[in-house]
């Protein structure tokens, strides 16, 4: 990059990425947690994708019982604390709330459950959860994200000696690399990788499947594999300038920020975010925290369409994000760095296959927006020539792994998988409900007559 935002004091930075939504006070969180109405039918459980008993656990809150609360929680969530903090409980959780119905506040559940948790971790995690009798079978479980790491606890306490295998140095994936700081920090994911080792869970860090170690030779050691790969990088955006210097991924961009180490984290004066989906607006939030003069999204379709939530749009708009809506990438200008990037206005047609209107460009329309830094942020591409390479396993044709939904078996019946991976892309609170319930396929199949094989 030619054109470089100068350093802030760390004191700025700081400020700049503090959480979003401060802890609740022990007084606070009693007083939330005594306006639920304990609705019989639980619909805040009922919208949470794993299914946590919200009505028992802030109940517990009330009465001064953390630990049963925590308990309670980690019954059906092994990642609490991800997403407590980076949840959209805005709809989920709290968007089923009663009290919407009313026009009142919804209960604060994501804070009330990160109240629990981090009680929970302040005391040490003390005991709460007992291991079955080892049963002399192993799991290998790829990739140390939440799916990962949801079930590789949940098979541990089941009987299994369970192997994780991270290609990171530092384990995590998702939770620990690729959430913004200001709603969580790296520390919070590490609390959680501690708790799954508690259970005597061994994570290998810095192990690549495929460079490393062979998955012939995982299914060799172990009875059973997990995969938890998540998604790789954004794909290319195919227009000419992409090589520039000045031009970089999204996940790759906010996990330089998620460093913290703010003197090697540079960032454009002016910056252009390629898409519209939560993680481009993270990409952008950080961007101007950083120091930015000018962020811009730019999207090709309008605001109707946008992926991301309604309230990452308007915290995007709270830090002076610009849209450029109806708006696609033509090139991106420069001869040694990148200087512009030539856009198309758009218009909206007819609706594609995921109900969203097809975009079309309108001739002679092109601009230039001034920038020194562009961030794609179009999505994330599956790891496909990985998964490809791995005997009898089945992709269908966005590069996604098949399973069967009732025990997240793949077609190669000793291969379980959840997560991104099999879903594209959803949330963390998926990927943490995909791996206990897998970690159960994977039970129910080596409890069959010759251990499933």
């Amino acid at each position: 990059m030619k054109n470089i935002a100068p350093k802030l004091p760390v004191e700025e930075y700081e400020k700049n990425f503090a959480e979003l939504h401060p802890p609740l006070t022990s007084n606070s969180a009693i007083t939330e947690a005594n306006r639920c109405l304990y609705c019989y039918d639980s619909p805040c459980m009922k919208a949470c994708p794993t299914h946590i008993d919200i009505s028992t656990f802030i109940k517990k809150i009330s009465t001064g019982n953390l630990l049963g609360s925590a308990k309670t929680i980690y019954e059906s969530n092994w990642v609490p604390l991800t997403c407590a903090k980076a949840c959209p409980v805005e709809v989920l959780c709290e968007g089923a709330c009663v009290y919407n119905l009313t026009g009142e506040k919804p209960i604060e559940i994501g804070r009330l459950q990160r109240f629990a948790i981090e009680n929970y971790f302040s005391k040490g995690m003390p005991v709460i959860f007992h291991k079955s009798p080892v049963n002399g079978k192993s799991v290998g479980v790829i990739g140390s994200g939440p799916a990962g790491l949801a079930c590789g606890a949940e098979l541990s306490l089941l009987g299994y000696k369970v192997t994780i295998y991270e290609s990171n140095k530092i384990p995590g994936g998702l939770n620990t690399w690729g959430i913004a700081p200001y709603k969580m920090r790296r520390e919070d994911s590490l609390k959680e990788v501690e708790m799954v080792k508690s259970f005597c869970v061994e994570i290998k860090t810095g192990t690549m499947i495929g460079r490393d170690i062979k998955v012939a030779e995982l299914l060799n050691q172990h009875d059973a594999i997990f995969l938890g790969v998540g998604l790789g990088e954004s794909p290319p955006l195919s227009i000419p300038g992409e090589k520039l210097p000045g031009v970089i991924g999204a996940l790759e961009f906010i996990e330089k920020v998620k460093s913290e180490n703010w003197e090697d984290v540079h960032v454009g004066k002016r910056v252009a975010v390629i898409g519209a989906g939560n993680t481009s607006i993270d990409a952008a939030t950080e961007a101007k925290r950083l120091g930015a003069e000018q962020v811009f999204i730019i999207y090709r379709r309008s605001d109707v369409e946008m992926p991301a939530y309604k309230f990452e749009y308007d915290l995007a708009k709270k830090d002076g994000i610009v849209f450029h809506f109806l708006t696609s990438p033509k090139r991106i200008v420069g001869k040694y760095f990148v200087e512009g990037i030539e856009c198309l206005k758009m218009k909206l047609g007819a609706a594609d296959n995921y109900g969203r209107r097809r975009s079309s460009p309108i001739p002679g329309s092109e601009f230039i927006i001034p920038v020194d830094m562009v961030i794609k942020a179009i999505g994330q591409e599956t790891k496909s020539s990985f998964l490809s390479s791995i005997p009898n396993l089945t992709l269908d044709n966005e590069g996604c792994v098949v399973v069967n939904p009732k025990n997240f078996q793949t077609t190669n019946p000793r291969i379980f998988a959840g997560g991104d991976c099999i879903n594209g892309g959803k949330e963390v609170v998926n990927a943490a409900y995909d791996g206990k319930n897998a970690a159960h396929g994977i039970d129910k199949f080596l409890s069959l007559p010759y251990g499933g094989k």
